[in-house]
């Protein structure tokens, strides 16, 4: 449905009163005054690295884990470690034996959990489901 100004005929709703010459444009840049991220100085992007590595280690033992049966999925679900937290769920059930891209799809589907959703971004509904789902 398209809707017309009754004094320009232009194809939306402008005041009559509007003028391209009134915008104000500023000459200032809004990212010189506001940084998106703090400076960090070298030893603190480097602990921020070790950091992460650490994380990502311990993630890729546990995916080991998941895959030769040593850990269970529903334990994780419900009682997850800090380094989990920032893990995407999706990537864990692909860890699991005889879980491929479709099964583990359809398991996040039928349990109502985006595709994106990390650990720590669960509800205690969503959890509580995939752990029941996946304990079977």
């Amino acid at each position: 449905m398209e809707r017309r100004a009754a004094a320009t005929g232009t194809p939306f709703d402008a005041p009559a009163a509007y003028s391209p010459a009134l915008v104000i444009v500023s000459d200032r840049d809004p990212l010189e005054e506001h940084s998106a991220t703090p400076e960090r100085s070298l030893d603190q992007r480097m602990a921020a690295l070790e950091i992460a590595n650490e994380a990502r280690a311990l993630r890729a033992q546990l995916k080991r884990d998941l895959k030769a049966g040593r850990a269970s999925i529903g334990e994780l679900l419900l009682d997850s470690p800090a380094f989990l937290q920032s893990a995407k769920v999706f990537d864990m059930l692909l860890a699991l034996p005889k879980v491929g891209r479709v099964k583990a799809a359809k398991i996040m589907n039928n349990c109502r959990v985006s595709p994106n959703k990390t650990f720590g971004g669960l509800s205690d509904r969503q959890r509580a489901e995939l752990a029941e789902r996946l304990n079977h």
